[in-house]
C-alpha cells in the first residue's frame, strides 16, 4: 500500500512538472503551451458584410492542436468551419486573419487571481490566413477537434463543415513585463510545449 502511494505521488509530481508553464524567456514554448492549453480563440477577420465591409471583425471559435494531455500538439490551430458563418464569408474574400489564444479560458490566470490583461496571463496573437486542409491532413484534424469538442460530430450535415487550418506567418507572445516578443514559426514548430 505504501509502495502504490508513493508511486501515485511520483507520478503526480511528475505530471505537475510536465504541466508547469514555460518561463518567459522561451517565447516559442510559451507560445505552443499556450495554444495547446486553450479549446478556443478569438479569430479576427477583415469583414465583407454589408455595412462593415473592411472593417475589423473578430469572432470566437473553438479549435484545436491536438488531443488535450501533456504529451502536447501538432501547433497547428485546427477549426472546423461552415461557410454559413459570417467570418467564414469574410475568409472567402480575404482568407488574413489573426486569432488570439489566452491562459484566461484556463484555470491558470485565476489560480493566481491573475486578470486577463495582466501579461502575467499569458495570451498569444497569431497573424496568417486560414485555408482548408487537403484530405491527408483531415484525419488529423478531426482527432484534434473532435477530441476536445465531441458535440461537433452531432452538428447538422447540412451545414457542409469542413476542416481548415491557420496558416502561421507571425507570433507575438505577451507572457511577462516589457512587451511583446516576436517567435518565427520556424521557431514555433522546433518547440516542444
Amino acid at each position: 500500500m505504501a509502495r502504490l502511494l508513493l508511486l501515485c505521488a511520483a507520478s503526480g509530481l511528475l505530471l505537475a512538472a510536465v504541466a508547469a508553464i514555460p518561463p518567459p524567456e522561451e517565447a516559442a514554448r510559451m507560445a505552443r503551451y499556450v495554444l495547446h492549453s486553450c479549446d478556443w480563440g478569438a479569430l479576427a477577420t477583415l469583414s465583407a458584410q454589408e455595412g462593415l465591409r473592411g472593417r475589423p471583425f473578430a469572432n470566437i471559435f473553438s479549435l484545436s492542436d491536438g488531443p488535450p494531455g501533456p504529451c502536447g500538439g501538432s501547433g497547428v490551430p485546427y477549426l472546423y468551419l461552415t461557410d454559413m458563418e459570417i467570418s467564414v464569408q469574410d475568409l472567402e474574400v480575404n482568407s488574413n486573419a489573426s486569432l488570439t489564444v489566452s491562459l484566461a479560458q484556463t484555470p491558470y490566470c485565476r489560480k493566481h487571481r491573475y486578470d486577463p490583461q495582466n501579461p502575467l496571463c499569458a495570451h498569444i496573437i497569431f497573424v496568417g490566413s486560414i485555408v482548408k486542409v487537403n484530405d491527408s491532413e483531415a484525419d488529423l484534424a478531426k482527432k484534434a477537434l473532435f477530441s476536445r469538442h465531441p458535440e461537433m460530430e452531432s452538428w447538422p450535415k447540412d451545414h457542409n463543415w469542413f476542416f481548415a487550418k491557420f496558416n502561421i506567418t507571425n507570433i507575438w507572445v505577451l507572457d511577462y513585463f516589457g512587451g511583446l516578443k516576436i517567435v518565427t514559426p520556424e521557431e514555433y514548430y522546433s518547440v516542444k510545449p
